[in-house]
């Protein structure tokens, strides 16, 4: 441990000790959960989709609000965790946000099922609170990795969500429930654990190694006061170009994954002819990457920086954000099952790689802010899925040429990355910090 701030210098993943480990493990799991409700309706579709009659564009639109309601509570929710303290927000953000989840099974017409897709889309900026929470907590060796590895870990309750809510809905059928009442029922189960959640975050988890916020302002002791933006550095944040870029990469990545999420295995159902439990089990697939690749994308972007420093970085992003696209519109072509589920695997790897390696990126734009930085890249992974369902709410195009059109837009922004552009002394910043931050990341992926 640093003596001065106390932050965790390693990761030990095996550990539950208190405050770092245990915030580790409790932030990444609810972060998981989130995900998991958030998409929980969408491997059941097919059948929401026959048994309220909802027409392509319906289902497009419900797919822009699950996602579009996020932008907005990203961008507010790090000034929150700012002033609050991420233990009490995401507490509040867990045990709130089941409620719409729960919800959804007394939808009973296209407009019910839009505002609540629309209100669960809030859980989605929990994603802000996990990477405050472990900043907070780690030293600057290791909090990329520590970011990454929650983030990533987090991410794979969308692919999770999309193998087990079929089977939560199979077996509910066997116990002779109509699949009507099924897909209703089914999303009770992630509410009921989501709001649990929320409640165990608050009891086991604490703002800062050296205790909560409300406790950091106490007078008359030598603890270190908690951390503070203020709004200047708000608007150094929001006047540099760095951070609209990596907005704009950010949403051809996770916004990407978001969308891919959301309308995979209804794609499947209807493009291969497959059940609803297969194609949700071929769907889980993508999301299953993220248990390694979101933090590969953040190892190979720590090297980079090792050989050229943080425009290294830069062109890794670049180079990741190119292969993402390439396989994209490789996958929008494919005809036949078996090569259509392989190049999906290949596309996921890049996808997440390229968010992981944004993240590599996100630190070193602003230190002093890096909550607000955060949250508006963060941002950008939501607008870029509401732009994306567009694509897939129109009845012009085939789900596949969306898939086409969405993978040349992709490779748009890697040159959006190559924008990118830190000063000369920045550029060539090759810490022993970061040297040592490498050097766990490598450590946390052997382990994983």
């Amino acid at each position: 441990m640093e003596p001065q701030s106390h932050q965790a210098t390693r990761i030990r993943l095996f550990s539950f000790e208190a405050p770092h480990m245990r915030t580790f493990h409790l932030t990444w799991m609810a972060f998981f959960l989130s995900f998991f409700s958030w998409f929980g309706i969408a491997p059941l579709m097919p059948i929401v989709r026959d048994d309220l009659g909802l027409t392509r564009t319906q289902i497009g639109n419900t797919i822009i609000a699950s996602v579009a309601a996020t932008i907005f509570v990203r961008l507010f929710i790090g000034p929150l965790c700012d002033r609050y303290g991420p233990r009490r927000v995401y507490a509040w953000l867990l045990t709130l946000g089941s409620l719409p989840v729960m919800g959804v099974g007394f939808a009973d017409s296209y407009e019910a099922l839009l505002l609540f897709r629309l209100a669960i889309g809030a859980i989605g900026a929990s994603f802000v609170i996990t990477q405050c929470h472990t900043t907070l907590m780690f030293a600057p060796n290791c909090v990329g990795t520590a970011n990454a590895t929650t983030a990533g870990w987090g991410n794979l309750g969308g692919g999770v969500t999309q193998m087990v809510m079929p089977l939560v809905l199979t077996v509910l059928v066997s116990l002779g429930v109509e699949e009507t009442l099924g897909w209703r029922l089914a999303m009770v189960v992630p509410g009921v654990v989501l709001f649990l959640t929320g409640l165990v975050y608050a009891r086991f988890t604490q703002d800062t190694p050296e205790g909560n916020f409300a406790d950091l302002d106490g007078e008359g002791d030598h603890r270190p006061k908690r951390p503070k933006t203020t709004k200047q550095d708000m608007r150094r944040v929001l006047g540099d170009y760095r951070v609209w870029a990596l907005f704009i990469v950010y949403a051809a990545c996770f916004g990407v994954e978001l969308t891919v999420n959301n309308v995979a295995a209804l794609y499947f159902h209807d493009e291969f002819n497959l059940d609803v439990t297969t194609a949700g089990l071929i769907a889980g697939l993508f999301g299953l990457m993220n248990i390694f690749a979101r933090t590969l994308g953040g190892v190979v972007s720590d090297r980079a920086a090792m050989a050229t420093g943080l425009n290294g970085r830069v062109k890794m992003l670049a180079l990741v954000l190119a292969a993402e696209a390439v396989a994209l519109m490789i996958f929008s072509r494919m005809t036949l099952l078996p090569p259509a589920v392989a190049m999906l695997v290949v596309f996921s790897l890049f996808v997440q790689m390229a968010e992981g390696a944004t993240f590599g990126v996100v630190p070193f734009v602003n230190r002093r802010a890096l909550g607000m930085v955060a949250g508006v890249v963060g941002a950008g992974g939501n607008a870029g899925a509401v732009l994306a369902g567009f694509l897939f709410r129109s009845e012009a195009l085939t789900v596949g040429d969306a898939f086409l059109y969405l993978g040349m837009a992709v490779g748009a922004t890697a040159g959006v990355a190559l924008t990118i552009r830190f000063q000369t002394a920045e550029a060539t910043m090759r810490t022993p910090a970061e040297s040592g931050e490498i050097t766990a990341a490598g450590a946390a992926l052997r382990r994983i």
